[in-house]
């Protein structure tokens, strides 16, 4: 059984950078046939998928974060992380890792393991 598990600041500054990381117990992200994923739902909207890194190191963004998103990993700590520059409130979300079957939201993917969420607020 794979479990994830979402670690960082519950309140980062505007313009400051969100720095989220994913500890997965359960299933290697290096060999595993998973995306790793980051989506996020900000309050009272659906989710939006972020970006997603391959068990080949591969990285994937939404076109629409990638000038302020970053993702990787840490194989030895079984450990995939997210980096978002330059926040501003409207990044204010829950934010999940999960390991998908492809790469998009949940609507349009099976995401076969989530983690359990965790609440970012971006407020000076």
């Amino acid at each position: 059984q794979v479990q994830l598990q979402e670690s960082g600041p519950g309140l980062v500054k505007p313009s400051q950078t969100l720095s989220l990381t994913c500890t997965v117990s359960g299933g290697s992200i290096a060999t595993s046939y998973y995306y790793w994923t980051w989506i996020r739902q900000p309050p009272g909207k659906g989710f939006e998928w972020m970006g997603a890194i391959a068990s080949d190191g591969s990285i994937y963004y939404s076109p629409s974060l990638k000038s302020h998103t970053s993702i990787s990993r840490d194989t030895s700590k079984n450990q995939f992380s997210l980096q978002l520059s330059s926040v501003t409130p409207e990044d204010t979300a829950v934010y999940y890792c999960a390991a998908s079957g492809g790469l998009g939201p949940p609507e349009d993917n099976e995401y076969d393991y989530w983690g359990q969420g965790t609440q970012v607020t971006v407020s000076s």
